[in-house]
């Protein structure tokens, strides 16, 4: 037996005083008769059973205030304890949001693509603590590791290129990302860097971020966003906006070394059903399982305390008005 707002039952303690209060009462409200002796009553038969029935309405109404806290408190039973395995492990994703992300060759784009599919990764990760770093030319931390992934998801439903200096800095990225999970202490911590460009900006070289990702353990997988050759990038002109084939410049020798370095795996997204595949194969590779108890189902018990509650009322009432009836 549990109970849903367990802490009603504090109300209990009031019975205290309101036992103490009768015992009070009733010391002080003792009726006398002028008689010239008392021995008859000093005998045992003249003890008659309605003295001590006398209490019983006091003690069937203290009886029903107890079980009305108690249906306070909403007692409640579970049908079954069962073991059950789940998954969590930390992860930051690290996206680039340079606007070379605005190229066409995923549908709409690569910067909306990535935030779809990456979306639809979250979704499915209900138990990791997730958090969201991004990068162009400089990096920022757009949410810190959390389970609330609704808040995780609406940042990135807001997310665009423009607010960051121009550039790509991958290494900044990944070190900024390092810097988020390196204290954690899930037994897999991942970071998932995702970028369409070569690393032209930052202090921190690619490989350098890579090497202090390895010292704490961290597994980084690296995504190449970009299809072979050329992709339609929009450029704004006098006219509107106009579309340009711009060449696809990926350094996958250093995403590829990253991803060496830290013990994951790179690879190479050059459509928007190649990069959900990439994101499912993440998804299956990094499951760590921990064991939990949980019980399957709860039953609100309310409902017998209820006709118990009615019942003590009931008896109450019909003795306090024939077996000790007060006569006026």
């Amino acid at each position: 037996m549990v109970f849903a707002n367990p802490t009603y039952l504090y109300l209990l303690l009031l019975l205290i005083p309101m036992i103490g209060w009768y015992i009070y009462k009733l010391s002080k409200n003792q009726a006398s008769l002028q008689v010239s002796s008392t021995e008859v009553f000093d005998a045992p038969e003249a003890r008659s059973w309605r003295i001590w029935l006398r209490h019983v309405p006091f003690v069937l109404r203290m009886a029903a205030i107890a079980v009305l806290i108690v249906i306070l408190a909403r007692p409640q039973s579970t049908n079954s304890w069962q073991n059950s395995t789940t998954e969590g492990i930390d992860i930051v994703l690290a996206m680039d949001i340079s606007t070379s992300m605005l190229a066409q060759d995923l549908k709409p784009n690569r910067l909306e693509a990535a935030k779809d599919v990456a979306a639809s990764f979250i979704n499915g990760r209900q138990n990791d603590n997730i958090g969201l770093v991004v990068f162009a030319g400089e990096s920022f931390t757009q949410c810190p590791l959390t389970t609330d992934h609704a808040v995780l998801l609406n940042l990135f439903k807001d997310l665009q290129t423009g607010f960051l200096n121009e550039g790509t800095a991958i290494g900044l990225g990944l070190a900024n990302a390092v810097s988020r999970i390196k204290d954690s202490q899930a037994k897999s911590k991942v970071i998932i860097l995702l970028t369409d460009g070569v690393n032209n900006q930052g202090e921190i070289a690619p490989v350098t971020a890579a090497e202090i990702a390895k010292t704490f353990g961290i597994r980084v997988y690296t995504i190449g966003v970009g299809t072979m050759g050329k992709a339609p990038y929009p450029f704004q002109t006098a006219f509107g906006v106009q579309y340009q084939n711009i060449d696809v410049e990926i350094d996958e020798p250093t995403l590829k070394q990253i991803a060496a370095t830290t013990g994951g795996q790179y690879f190479r997204a050059t459509d928007n059903a190649s990069l959900k595949e990439i994101y499912s194969e993440i998804d299956q590779m990094e499951k760590t399982k921990i064991s939990v108890q949980q019980y399957s189902k709860k039953q609100e018990e309310y409902k017998n305390w209820a006709i118990l509650l009615f019942a003590l009322l009931l008896v109450e009432i019909v003795i306090r008005n024939t077996l000790v009836r007060n006569i006026p």
